[in-house]
């Protein structure tokens, strides 16, 4: 397919994209909006709790980290099969078993009475996450067309996507303090209950018209490879980069997805069309989403690390602090189809990530004033976060453009894994540039100096990142669809 056929499909008459929902549809909307909610903040609610879990259950030091790795793992080695599994045998079948697998971890997680059978819950949940965000994506896609209403409706998943993170802080912190970590699991059970209820009632099942078999080699290999790169990552955060452990397990992940990209070349029914990932949107929008969740959960690390270390602020107010931007990241998702209507997804993704780099480069300013520090960190995050939420929408709706019904859910699946991805990177790459930079200037000053030098030059790094980023989207994303514009006139 050429750039004109792929941006624009010029020269075919379309219908008339309809602009107000359906009865059904809002219904729709609201079961598949409720539980992205509950998965983006399952993503963040345990942080502020970590501490608090690992006295109550004996975790060492050492291994209270595989309470979050054990959840990204699967979450994000299995998402791009799952994703293709939706598209084949059943959306709305597949989502219902990752709902109802979320709600069984969860009351495990709960109840949970040694390290062992905490972290089974944990895998689980992310295993569930891996099953159920795809697959809800690609629900909500094919419900709604492409055009006005697939935007708002984007709008909206973004808007609360964002919120599910920063409520999550701020809901497991609340119910931490008011009455136990456990609560951070069990709250999931009855919000799972009424998804599964609502699911079956208002969700018709979706599915590829031509059924094909499953790419065996392909899933195994991306899977694999997958699995390797967020282990490799987490490896690195975790004992530095400078492990040999982790380089070797990011060489096997290369050599895995190498190996899928071979895979699909020669499969007479690829897990991942090679023709899909070769497409402008596919490929550009998924960078520009990367770059903007990598770097915002980045940033929410630094911000903690700031609040605590620095300001020495308990882990209750700052998931407070860092939780209450969240509000404008909601306000962003809802306003953003707006703006796309009148400049497009590439712009609206190029400019929102401008917007994030100016905003979290405001960080550069901290220093020791605890009133100072908080009113800095309100406003970085403020501006931050609302950009934030205009490129997760935008960047659902370029990664999604074009492509048909039958590859929604191979579609979402890739947005998915690049969220995935991003949340995994982003802290580790940021805290080594952070460490390497707080080891230099020890001997120079105090530790809190330290730190600070350290935080600023984690800012710089990822403003910078930020700022490439929105150049590389606009001149291959956006000036692209622009081309096949005017060649189309």
């Amino acid at each position: 397919m050429s750039d004109l056929e792929e941006m624009t499909s010029a020269g075919t008459a379309a219908p008339a994209a309809p602009v107000r929902m359906t009865g059904q549809q809002k219904l729709a909307l609201a079961v598949l909006l409720g539980a992205q909610f509950m998965l983006a903040a399952d993503f963040s609610i345990l942080t502020v709790s970590l501490p608090v879990i690992g006295d109550s259950l004996g975790f060492s030091l050492d291994r209270l980290q595989w309470i979050t790795t054990g959840f990204a793992l699967p979450a994000a080695g299995f998402t791009l099969l799952f994703g293709r599994v939706a598209d084949l045998f059943g959306r709305r079948k597949v989502f219902l078993c990752g709902i109802a697998l979320l709600a069984a971890a969860s009351l495990v997680g709960g109840v949970a009475q040694s390290p062992g059978m905490l972290l089974g819950a944990r895998v689980a949940q992310g295993l569930a996450t891996a099953i159920s965000v795809p697959s809800a994506l690609a629900l909500l896609t094919t419900t709604f067309p492409e055009g006005p209403l697939r935007q708002r409706a984007l709008g909206l998943n973004g808007a609360l996507l964002g919120g599910g993170f920063s409520a999550g802080a701020l809901l497991g912190g609340a119910l931490t303090e008011l009455f136990s970590w456990r609560w951070s699991f069990l709250i999931n059970v009855p919000v799972a209950l009424l998804v599964l209820v609502g699911t079956l009632a208002v969700i018709p099942e979706g599915r590829a018209a031509v059924r094909s078999r499953l790419d065996v080699p392909g899933a195994v290999t991306v899977t694999a490879g997958l699995l390797a790169l967020v282990f490799g990552i987490t490896t690195a955060g975790e004992k530095g980069w400078g492990s040999v452990q982790a380089y070797i397990w990011l060489a096997a992940a290369v050599v895995l997805l190498v190996a899928f990209w071979f895979v699909e070349l020669r499969s007479p029914s690829p897990l991942v069309p090679v023709r899909v990932l070769k497409r402008r949107t596919v490929r550009w929008g998924n960078f520009g989403g990367f770059a903007s969740i990598a770097m915002t959960t980045a940033t929410s690390f630094s911000t903690t690390l700031y609040m605590q270390k620095v300001l020495d602020f308990p882990a209750f107010t700052t998931g407070v602090v860092i939780g209450l931007p969240g509000l404008l990241t909601v306000l962003g998702g809802t306003i953003a189809p707006r703006l796309l209507a009148r400049i497009g997804a590439p712009a609206v993704l190029a400019l929102s990530l401008v917007v994030q780099c100016v905003g979290y480069g405001v960080l550069v300013l901290l220093g020791e004033k605890s009133s100072t520090g908080v009113l800095l960190v309100l406003l970085a995050l403020s501006v931050g976060f609302f950009g934030h939420a205009y490129s997760l929408v935008s960047y659902m709706v370029s990664a999604t453009s074009g492509l048909p019904d039958d590859e929604q859910g191979l579609a979402t699946g890739l947005t998915t894994m690049s969220m995935q991805i991003a949340i995994t990177l982003g802290i580790p790459v940021i805290s080594a540039v952070i460490s390497a930079r707080t080891s230099s200037l020890s001997s120079q000053g105090t530790a809190t100096d330290a730190i600070l030098g350290g935080l600023h030059a984690g800012v710089v790094v990822l403003a910078a990142f930020l700022l490439f980023s929105a150049l590389v989207v606009w001149l291959f994303l956006g000036r692209g669809r622009a081309a096949a514009e005017a060649d189309a006139r």
